[in-house]
């Protein structure tokens, strides 16, 4: 069941959110060869800390850090380690904060140092996907409306758009409902209304849409090794249009 929230609410929202932001602001800061993804993650868990707030995915079905870090070839999920990264890498990561009872859930797409031109080309299309899907994302609108443009711009550019992925309203829990994949048929699937919030957070691979899943039960790769790329916003659906709640100012 979908659990539309009320402008009010919407506002409330704003503030997980930006927090969210701000945490990518500091995240942006330190990216660079030599830091690493535990040292990320410590540093996220450390504002959410400070902030009396909560990182709904430490303990989430057993795991245990508050970021998702996925390099490279890592689609989603990716567990923070003391590798460091390496000047050509691309790195997601992925920060869900609680505050004051709210979620706010954004993923960002990092460059380490100078990219070669193919992960620079990822990263651009798989951004332009995410702000296409927001823009399409209006009240009366259905999702395959949304998600069919995003995975047009995504192939018309000779990337994969991941299908075994969703994603999923956001409120007082990380994953609520409505949940969708990020392709299909124009005319299709739930039509949008007034007061719904969720994700969109479309993941790009260089190659084919198929992944697979490590012995760890969490970490997805692209199932031909070639680069991932992903973009998420937590917007709501207004009268006026789109709001995207963990916009980065």
């Amino acid at each position: 069941m979908v659990t539309l929230k009320s402008a009010a609410e919407i506002e409330e929202m704003k503030i997980a959110g930006q927090f969210v932001a701000a945490c990518h602001k500091r995240v942006a800061e330190m990216m660079g060869p030599g830091i690493t993804t535990q040292e990320i993650n410590d540093e996220v868990e450390r504002l959410i800390a400070k902030a009396g707030g909560r990182a709904p995915t430490l303990g989430y079905n057993g795991y245990r850090y508050a970021t998702c870090t996925s390099v490279n070839d890592v689609i989603a999920h990716g567990f923070p380690n003391s590798k460091p990264l390496r000047q050509g890498d691309i790195v997601t990561v992925d920060i869900v904060a609680e505050l004051n009872g709210w979620v706010g859930d954004s993923a960002w797409s990092y460059a380490v140092g100078t990219v070669s031109e193919e992960a620079e080309k990822l990263m651009r299309v798989a951004k332009e996907c995410m702000y296409i899907g927001i823009e399409r994302s209006t009240v009366g609108s259905r999702i395959g409306d949304v998600v069919h443009a995003i995975q047009q711009h995504a192939e018309r550019n000779g990337f994969g758009v991941v299908r075994d992925l969703l994603a999923h309203g956001v409120g007082r829990n990380m994953h609520e409902e409505p949940n969708f994949p990020h392709f299909g048929s124009p005319g299709k699937g739930f039509r949008l209304k007034e007061g719904m919030v969720f994700t969109i957070e479309p993941m790009l691979n260089a190659g084919t849409y198929r992944m697979t899943i490590d012995d760890d039960g969490w970490t997805t790769r692209t199932a031909d090794g070639k680069l991932s790329a992903q973009y998420e916003h937590t917007i709501a659906i207004t009268k006026a249009g789109p709001v995207i709640l963990t916009a980065q100012q």
